[in-house]
């Protein structure tokens, strides 16, 4: 259904499907009349679902562009996370974590988000897979190659990262984003005059690094913890709790009983395995089976309905004549 049944970011445990009602043992049914009960009582059935885990990382900062762009290096020059670095694409396979110091006591949360490329919202690349990641993340580091060293044209680049972060999640549009222009080393000074130009008229906050060097990242890296100061908490999915009607579906005393060809179905999912433990041949295991019945007002539901003397009963499958 694509129901969120639980946030496993905190630290709470959380139950998605509850456990069955338990049985009882043969000893339960024991009393000075009945010493040596021929039957017990088993569990009622638990809650059932197919669920998917969706692995989201927990990261303040995710660093976004095309491959080879040099965010693996810049990770590995702000933090103690050693990603592959090599000169072509998709050298990142796995998104990497990187814890960064900015001061004593303080520190930020930094993921290389690999294989975004055009058309990754909808599968191509790698970047489907991991598009989810950026989920997470309070603030987006923009990543681009200034130089257009590839034959790429940055602002394109921009463009064309942004469009799939939206396609895949509207709300991804909207998050703060800082732009680092990347291979300045190699850049012409109209190149970057005319790429800040752009950046800065659309209203993000442009810095030009050389990652390799080391050259305008501790700027960065300030700016980045400045703005993690004013933004809110990593984001918690709103939980979609599963209806209550479902949660009742194998509750006790929830039943349906319909009349076709003069014979009473029962329907109860509940009564499964306590149809399974009555011994047709004793007589005390068809009075507890009798007891259930009239407990759970199946008997009065049949009484109401006009049930006579001589009817057939069907309860999954088990047909007997109701006798009063």
């Amino acid at each position: 259904s694509g129901r969120v049944m639980a946030d496993l970011s905190g630290e709470e445990p959380a139950v998605v499907a509850r456990g069955g009602k338990g049985g009882w043992g043969n000893s339960h049914f024991a009393t000075p009349t009945r010493q040596c009960p021929r039957f017990s009582k088993p569990g009622l059935p638990g809650e059932e679902y197919e669920v998917e885990l969706e692995l989201k990382l927990l990261a303040d900062v995710g660093l976004v562009g095309f491959p080879n762009v040099g965010k693996s290096t810049l990770l590995s020059m702000v933090s103690a996370a050693r990603p592959e670095i090599a000169n072509y694409h998709f050298t990142t396979l796995t998104p990497v974590l990187g814890v960064v110091k900015v001061a004593e006591g303080k520190s930020f949360v930094m993921a290389d988000i690999p294989g975004l490329i055009e058309g990754a919202s909808e599968g191509v690349g790698l970047g489907h897979e991991f598009l989810r990641h950026v989920d997470r993340c309070r603030l987006i580091v923009h990543v681009v190659d200034v130089s257009g060293s590839e034959g790429r044209d940055p602002v394109g680049d921009f463009e064309s990262i942004n469009a799939e972060l939206e396609k895949f999640n509207p709300e991804l549009a909207s998050r703060p984003q800082i732009v680092a222009a990347n291979k300045t080393d190699m850049a012409s000074p109209e190149q970057l005059a005319a790429f800040r130009g752009y950046i800065e008229e659309k209203g993000y906050p442009f810095y030009e690094i050389c990652a390799p060097i080391g050259e305008g990242i501790e700027p960065l890296v300030y700016a980045i913890s400045q703005k993690l100061d004013t933004l809110p908490p990593i984001r918690e999915y709103e939980v979609d709790h599963v209806p209550l009607e479902e949660r009742e579906r194998l509750a006790r005393n929830v039943f349906d009983i319909h009349v076709e060809d003069g014979v009473y179905i029962v329907e109860a999912d509940w009564l499964i395995p306590a149809l399974g433990m009555v011994d047709m041949d004793d007589y005390e295991s068809l009075q507890y089976f009798q007891r259930v019945l009239r407990q759970s007002g199946i008997i009065d539901r049949l009484e109401e309905m006009g049930i006579q003397e001589g009817d057939t009963v069907s309860i999954l499958n088990f047909e007997f004549e109701y006798i009063r």
